[in-house]
């Protein structure tokens, strides 16, 4: 009996990046029993759920996004043991355990692309995305990948170009094609036969190409937002409109739903890159009967403030009706939040981190948010990420919030292996080793722990509505209502001192973190520079 089947809606998931969280064998990687060996401290942190990311059978040419085996763990990472083992553990704990299912590509090495690949007529000739050259020799069409050049590879065998929205060796598979869908539902399966609690499904609006294989048009801006894309890429110039969000996604997405709805107490949350993100959200997450929930990448690009957070908000509650949010403002495809938006002070990030775990919707924390880790600066030599090694100098990768973990400042290579770790430990990290913040109560790990604690009893903040309130520049201020309970966040999103005014004065909650709190004077609400109050009206 699941005690609460919708225990998603309000949920704080905690991402962990296996390959760089804790390296149980010595090997320099990241592996599952190192998860299972931290699992204490992750629910110490009173989250609800850990997303894992990739630790499939896999290549590694994109770090387990690149999958040669959906039902097997990759040796680095461990065994299928040693996942039972995780998902065991985890809920003793009172963990759920979702992972990360990469449906719309696979690896060039998986068995289905290695048959596909041998003739026109195998019985895998269609799985994958096949297309003939057009009379000249070049591609079908004008889809350019998200990792640089055209989306279509030549393949000699078949004298044919095969689609690839990602690297080169990572083919799309046709979801047109009926057996694909059945595949990969049974793929999805499986995993859930084992006990998972649901999925965080990668670039899941990718899965559908348009059959006809029309030309992209130009984008009249540039899409800074779809799937994290920058401005030096020329994929931020094409309005996607036929090679990704295509029609047919949405009638896939309901025969997943009804496929996670025979497992209760099971979810998914999905990540949009899209020109429209927050439309496609709502509608991959109205109705009930598609998405449980999504998030986009509005909030994990460089733009940050008052005014685009509450801009942000208000579009997709606008839009969303029935579906549900899911907020992230880190992960592990962007520089890490604490430089991307420029963090001079704990206390700012306490505030951002406020500003996250009281906006209407669930949420995800990629590991080392907690601890306020910084973008690591690497040099090109240690690069590994093809993303960010193809776009050098102006775009330095993923790599750089991808380091390990840093848990403690005084063991060789933070505490996260006993060898040279796959990333080298960034020098500056060693100052926000888990060790030295567990003991001190005011650091930003001390902060999340308390925050995330009273919040997982303030009803009003898992499930009530939201409301912005207008408010001087640099503050952001709401409502957060469920039945009679009314709660008032008001955040300062500035270095210098702000003053609101209320509907009526506030009445401070019992129970919050001592960084929390203003001076009342009637209507009145002043605020410190990066100043956080939560109070019932």
């Amino acid at each position: 009996m699941i005690r609460n089947p919708d225990w998603w809606r309000g949920a704080v998931i905690y991402q962990v990046y296996p390959r760089s969280f804790y390296d149980s064998n010595g090997d320099g990687v990241g592996d599952l029993p190192g998860v299972t060996a931290k699992l204490d401290y992750i629910a110490s942190l009173n989250v609800d759920a850990i997303w894992l990311s990739p630790f499939f059978t896999s290549p590694m040419k994109d770090f387990g996004y690149d999958v040669s085996d959906y039902r097997n763990v990759d040796p680095i990472f461990g065994t299928l043991k040693d996942f039972d083992e995780l998902i065991t553990e985890a809920h003793k704990r009172g963990l759920k355990i979702m992972i990360d299912q990469v449906l719309s590509h696979s690896s060039d090495q998986h068995p289905w692309f290695v048959e596909s690949r041998q003739s026109r007529d195998n019985p895998k000739a269609d799985w994958y995305v096949w297309a003939d050259p057009k009379p000249d020799g070049t591609p079908p069409n004008n889809w350019l990948s998200v990792f640089g050049g055209s989306s279509w590879a030549w393949d000699s065998r078949r004298k044919q170009y095969y689609l690839h929205n990602f690297l080169a060796s990572q083919p799309d598979l046709n979801f047109h094609n009926l057996e694909v869908q059945e595949q990969v539902l049974s793929d999805v399966k499986f995993w859930l036969d084992r006990g998972v609690d649901g999925f965080r499904l990668d670039a899941i609006n990718f899965c559908f190409h348009d059959r006809k294989l029309r030309d992209n048009p130009p984008s009249k801006a540039l899409q800074e937002g779809s799937i994290g894309v920058r401005k030096e890429n020329p994929y931020a110039y094409q309005h996607h409109k036929y090679d990704k969000t295509q029609p047919e996604n949405l009638t896939f997405l309901k025969r997943l739903r009804l496929l996670l709805d025979q497992y209760p107490g099971t979810t998914t949350v999905g990540e949009i890159g899209d020109d429209d993100s927050l439309q496609t959200m709502a509608d991959y997450t109205s109705g009930g009967d598609k998405l449980h929930m999504a998030y986009s990448f509005d909030l994990l690009t460089e733009q940050h403030g008052a005014d685009f957070f509450r801009k942000t908000v208000d579009t997709i509650e606008q839009k969303l009706t029935d579906g549900w949010p899911c907020w992230a403002i880190g992960n592990h495809d962007v520089a890490r939040v604490a430089t991307r938006w420029q963090a001079r002070s704990e206390q700012q990030l306490k505030a951002y981190m406020a500003m996250l775990l009281t906006l209407r919707g669930s949420v995800c924390i990629y590991q080392g948010e907690e601890l306020g880790l910084t973008e690591a600066e690497l040099r090109y030599e240690d690069l590994v990420d093809p993303y960010g090694i193809n776009f050098w100098p102006e775009y330095k990768g993923r790599d750089g919030c991808r380091t390990p973990m840093v848990w403690h400042h005084e063991e060789t290579h933070g505490g996260f292996s006993s060898t040279s770790p796959w990333l080298p430990v960034y020098d500056d990290h060693y100052n926000a080793a888990v060790a030295l913040q567990h003991a001190e109560d005011n650091s930003v790990l001390t902060a999340y722990r308390s925050f995330l604690g009273w919040r997982r009893e303030q009803a009003v903040l898992l499930e009530g509505d939201i409301e912005f309130l207008k408010s001087p520049k640099d503050t952001l201020v709401f409502i957060r209502s469920l039945g009679e309970e009314r709660l008032v966040i008001a955040l300062n999103l500035s270095e210098t001192g702000n003053t609101v005014t209320l509907p009526a004065q506030g009445s401070p909650m019992t129970g919050t973190p001592d960084f929390i709190g203003g001076q009342w004077h009637g209507k009145q609400l002043k605020l410190g520079p990066w100043g956080i109050e939560i109070a019932r009206l």
